[in-house]
């Protein structure tokens, strides 16, 4: 399978800046991570979810549309293998769980107009992990604004995920459940986790593995 543009996606905790910078690393990829440790609305935002809910997705938004238009492209001028730790369409997932029904009905329409512009990844990877692991990892790494997030929300942002995964038809989804390894520490794991990912053929639409 030829990637040029692969995004490896998941929840809060599950390790996809991680693995984006293994990749990088290992083939000479191009990164595109997601920028926020310095959005001012996210430490805010996760002391009153409901004051700071639309300022916060809104600057994603915009974050997000700016960065990846830059370097996209950028990308399609030198035609080099970029991986990215986000897709844009994580924007509306994270957005359908934080906003109000009017909140959410003015960020779609911004949403979609922006949305038609950008390409769309040759693989897209989702490491799936239970909220029981996703708040391990998120105790281990310490950030000290991740301390108060609820278990009921990451919940509602997987199941955002998979309500995504069942519409979208425009290119391969692989969803790799990660429950059982730990690719940061284990080599063979990491492996695996390659040659699941590079060294086969995927259609359009939603592809599951189970690793153990």
């Amino acid at each position: 399978m030829k990637i040029n543009y692969l995004v490896i996606e998941g929840n809060i905790g599950s390790g996809k800046t991680t693995l984006v910078n293994q990749i990088a690393g290992e083939f000479g990829a191009r990164t595109l991570l997601e920028g926020f440790d310095d959005n001012p609305f996210l430490p805010k935002f996760y002391e009153d979810q409901e004051k700071f809910a639309f300022p916060l997705e809104m600057s994603f938004l915009a974050d997000r549309y700016n960065q990846l238009k830059r370097n996209i492209r950028e990308f399609e001028l030198f035609s080099s293998f970029l991986v990215s730790d986000y897709y844009f369409m994580k924007s509306l997932i994270f957005a359908q769980t934080t906003l109000s029904p009017d909140e959410y009905l003015l960020y779609e329409r911004f949403f979609y107009i922006i949305y038609k512009k950008l390409p769309k990844p040759d693989l897209y990877v989702y490491l799936h992990a239970d909220v029981a692991k996703l708040m391990q990892n998120i105790t281990k790494r310490g950030r000290s604004y991740e301390q108060q997030i609820d278990p009921a929300y990451l919940e509602q942002i997987s199941k955002g995920y998979f309500r995504f995964f069942k519409t979208q038809t425009d290119f391969p989804i692989l969803v790799i459940d990660t429950n059982k390894i730990d690719f940061v520490q284990d080599q063979n794991h990491y492996r695996k986790l390659l040659s699941i990912i590079f060294e086969n053929d995927y259609p359009r639409g939603i592809n599951r593995v189970l690793m153990d």
